[in-house]
């Protein structure tokens, strides 16, 4: 397919309102423009936090955890990979995915390096799950991960009496992991980041003694709540997350939510997008993940939540309609529940009237390219007025963009948000690099031209 541009195009189901070409760099280059309305209804994929830990915890567990809703995308498929070179039966069935435990302590040492691909989910909480084993392992992945920092993790786990290094000594990827005794923290986290906190909490399972990490500020929860429904011993206190060592972990039945990162471009592009009504279906609310939804009512979205109910998370169906958009301030605590859905409020800000400031988002930074940087050059390169701060950005909204070539750095995120930005800007945009949404949502595009027919 990299190699043949008109086989791509012909793929069942491929939009035919993109045009799909290749450059000598073998990325993938589609050409968008503006869309007159959405309308319809859609489904997103399972959640990628939930779908990561359902295949992490159902492999400690005893007994067979069935996951339906199970995500598809790339990252969640390395961490099925890890796991099966671990000693894990792990049937893939599409719809549903069983994952056959082998309890606590029954991970086997690997015959090679374990490749985590793009997830920085899979490097992060892995490492805390391995480095309390009997064996000793090497984790790496893809040149992204091999820039992502790794010692926000390497340090609380090393207090932890874990062996945990480097490779080529710069904190980031390959880590060589000798699995250690253990013995629980307290541990008070800089930064409010869920991957942190669960790599401790995971390693906590196996330390003696209990272990707490205190957070700034509350990060999504998901590891926590997964826990318990597996028998561990964990509670929160405030920003507090504390787990006591377990010796069992027991099979459960887990029903995936779609992702609100996911949803977060197509509510979005309901609100921008004029004509449009979207009925967004079976979209996790978790409080430590529903800022984009607080973000788009106080920009004055036109924003509703049907079909309340909980399916071991709270899950909603979402109507979004045509907005008029105003500028907001986007700060503080608020900033770890949508620090994913940031690039797409920053171009939505584009079409508000006034401006948007969003602070204390330094984190962007350390995802999969350097969010803040990545997003104040492409907008601007569409005409949009923005301001690159140290820990986010300032845009002054209601200029209108021109279509522009983008750079995704092989960044999903960023890939999604300019693929929905383009359908309000004037003329052709092109996003090289643009496969790489196939890490959190591989039909993203078919699903985007058809809710555009």
């Amino acid at each position: 397919l990299r190699t043949d541009s008109k086989a791509l195009a012909c793929l069942p189901g491929f939009p035919a309102c993109f045009q799909a070409l290749i450059r000598e760099t073998e990325l993938i280059l589609m050409k968008f423009n503006p869309l007159s309305g959405l309308r319809g209804e859609i489904t997103i994929p399972g959640d990628k936090s939930i779908s990561h830990r359902s295949v992490m915890f159902g492999s400690l567990a005893k007994g067979t955890t069935k996951i339906t809703g199970f995500l598809q995308g790339a990252d969640c498929l390395s961490t099925i990979s890890c796991f099966r070179k671990m000693g894990i039966s792990i049937e893939n069935l599409e719809d549903t995915v069983l994952v056959h435990g082998n309890g606590l302590h029954g991970l086997k040492k690997p015959d090679s390096v374990l490749d985590c691909g793009n997830s920085g989910t899979t490097t992060r909480l892995i490492s805390g799950i391995l480095s309390a084993q009997n064996f000793s392992v090497t984790l790496t992945g893809d040149a992204s991960i091999q820039k992502r920092p790794m010692k926000r993790i390497m340090d609380p786990l090393s207090q932890m009496g874990a062996d945990i290094t480097s490779v080529n000594g710069n904190g980031c990827a390959p880590l060589a992991i000798n699995g250690r005794t253990l013995h629980g923290i307290h541990y008070q986290s800089p930064v409010a980041s869920a991957q942190v906190k669960s790599a401790i909490l995971l390693a906590g399972l196996y330390a003696e003694g209990e272990t707490k990490v205190t957070e700034p500020s509350l990060s999504r929860n998901h590891t926590e709540l997964m826990l318990k429904e597996f028998g561990a011993d964990v509670r929160t206190e405030k920003t507090t997350a504390i787990i006591r060592p377990a010796e069992e972990l027991f099979a459960k039945e887990i029903a995936v939510p779609g992702d609100i990162s996911s949803a977060a471009f197509f509510l979005a592009a309901g609100l921008m997008i004029p004509h449009s009504e979207l009925l967004i279906k079976n979209v996790g609310i978790n409080p430590t993940r529903d800022g984009m939804i607080h973000v788009c009512r106080a920009m004055g979205g036109d924003l509703t939540l049907l079909n309340v109910r909980m399916t071991g998370e709270p899950v909603a169906d979402i109507l979004v309609r045509t907005s008029s958009l105003h500028g907001t301030d986007i700060h503080g605590d608020i900033i770890p529940t949508l620090i994913d859905e940031l690039p797409m409020i920053a171009a939505m800000a584009c079409f508000a009237e006034g401006d948007t400031i969003i602070r204390d988002a330094a984190e962007l930074k350390v995802k999969e390219s350097n969010r803040i940087a990545v997003m104040a050059e492409n907008l601007s390169a569409m005409g949009a007025d923005v301001e690159e701060t140290v820990d986010g950005m300032i845009i002054h909204g209601g200029k209108p963009l021109h279509g522009a070539t983008i750079d995704s750095h092989l960044d999903h995120r960023i890939a999604m948000t300019f693929a929905i930005t383009a359908a309000l800007a004037e003329g052709e945009t092109e996003i090289l690099g643009a496969e790489c949404v196939n890490i959190s949502y591989p039909d993203f595009y078919q699903d985007l031209n058809k809710l555009a027919q």
